[in-house]
């Protein structure tokens, strides 16, 4: 039983992760393609507030406040009882209901390969599409720098 529990934590983490890093229109409209219902209830937000972003240098030096990062949340309830929360940077409130009820709905075991397919895989895709074509454009600017011999020892 843990370890089913452990791996849908797992899953619904990175859920919730591809959900955050989306963009608000690319959402939308893949929401709109899989016709997904909207119908929930709010129990929170969507509010719009400040974090405090926190650093450390070399990743293991004393931590320090870097500055703030806006981020808007929302919690909602299901007709089924299912509660979904979101959390993303930026202001877009309609992003952050819709991945809340994406969240709720892929708490439900009978919804769950559905929104897998129809708007997390989708996300994913598109994410490793943009992150290949950023390792690529960053590959072409490679510098190798090497010593030459001339032979004059």
């Amino acid at each position: 039983m843990r370890g089913q529990e452990a791996r849908e934590q797992a899953g619904r983490k990175a859920a919730m992760a591809t959900l955050a890093r989306a963009g608000g229109d690319e959402m939308l409209r893949l929401w709109a393609d899989a016709g997904l219902p909207e119908d929930a209830e709010m129990l929170r937000g969507p509010e719009t507030g400040l974090v405090t972003v926190r650093g450390r240098i070399g990743g293991g030096g004393a931590p320090f406040n870097v500055g703030e990062a806006t981020v808007t949340r929302a919690t909602v309830r299901l007709p089924s009882g299912h509660v979904g929360h979101s959390y993303a940077l930026g202001r877009d409130k309609r992003k952050a209901r819709l991945a809340a009820i994406a969240d709720a709905l892929w708490q439900d075991p009978a919804r769950r390969e559905e929104i897998e397919a129809r708007i997390i895989a989708p996300l994913r895709a598109e994410h490793e599409k943009a992150h290949e074509q950023r390792r690529a454009e960053t590959a072409a600017t490679k510098v190798d720098f090497f010593t030459m011999v001339r032979g004059e020892d």
